[in-house]
């Protein structure tokens, strides 16, 4: 019989992102996302956010030192094997997850870290302020293995306008050569029933399609692909090896949506245990 001491210890992800009360988005979303496959998630909370499927009520920020003392407390017992982040608040919060995250890769020089810029709630409330924009290319940009925007994050940080695979492209170059990071550019934001995503790496870029689905159960679909990316690169699997892992766990989370809500429906996270 194999014990607990004796079984392989799972990836750990620690996901510094928003709460979101409604379980669709944010550090829920991020939980389920990590369990469902086989990662151990850990969390420290950036904002408490009142919100559900019609949009985001109310933030409550977490103070920037209670943030830093909730990092600390996960990295100095546990450790992580991946940083993700989501929502991250604000220039003083922003700052506190860089130095936190260098600290720690001063130790655990390999230690991933998936940055998804997230900047709008997917019913539009704004998630990160125009002033902390700079502080996230200055401070976080630089530490990350692998950057995830959408096509609005993408216009944001770039200052183009990306509304074709080729705009993607310019994009995702831009990105990369401002970071060092490999980017993936979601296209969920394309024109069509066709959508792509692209990847730039140092293999080159390499392009991810699919149909697009038609269903309003769409919420936290970003920050779930970012948490099963976070995952499985931390499981060892090469980059877009991740990607294609990552991005069938989504379309089966939207295809499986339990159909909760009267907006934008979550996805359903624990897909692979449904018989």
């Amino acid at each position: 019989m194999i014990t607990g001491s004796q079984q392989r210890a799972p990836a750990r992800v620690l996901s510094i992102a928003g709460s979101d009360s409604g379980g669709g988005a944010g550090i829920q979303a991020d939980i389920k996302a990590i369990t469902a496959l086989g990662g151990y998630a850990m969390t420290a909370i950036t904002a408490l956010t009142a919100q559900n499927t019609l949009g985001v009520q109310g933030i409550y920020p977490v103070d920037p030192d209670f943030l830093r003392l909730q990092i600390r407390s996960v990295l100095n017992d546990l450790g992580t094997d991946a940083f993700k982040t989501g929502m991250v608040g604000g220039p003083a919060e922003i700052r506190v997850v860089a130095q936190e995250i260098t600290a720690y890769r001063q130790q655990n020089v390999q230690t991933l870290f998936v940055l998804d810029p997230v900047m709008v709630a997917k019913g539009g409330a704004a998630l990160l302020a125009e002033d902390a924009i700079s502080t996230l290319k200055a401070y976080l940009f630089p530490l990350a293995t692998v950057l995830t925007p959408n096509l609005p994050e993408a216009e944001r940080l770039t200052g183009r306008s990306v509304e074709t695979i080729q705009d993607m492209r310019v994009a995702a170059r831009h990105l990369r050569e401002e970071t060092g990071a490999a980017v993936l550019l979601k296209g969920g934001h394309l024109s069509g029933d066709d959508l792509v995503d692209v990847l730039l790496d140092d293999t080159g870029f390499t392009e991810f399609a699919d149909k697009r689905i038609p269903t309003r159960h769409t919420h936290g679909t970003g920050c779930t692909l970012a948490s099963a990316l976070a995952t499985l690169l931390a499981q060892n699997h090469a980059m877009a090896d991740a990607i294609s892992l990552s991005r069938q766990y989504v379309r089966n989370a939207i295809l499986t949506a339990p159909g909760l809500g009267h907006g934008a429906g979550p996805l359903w996270h624990a897909h692979p245990f449904r018989k």
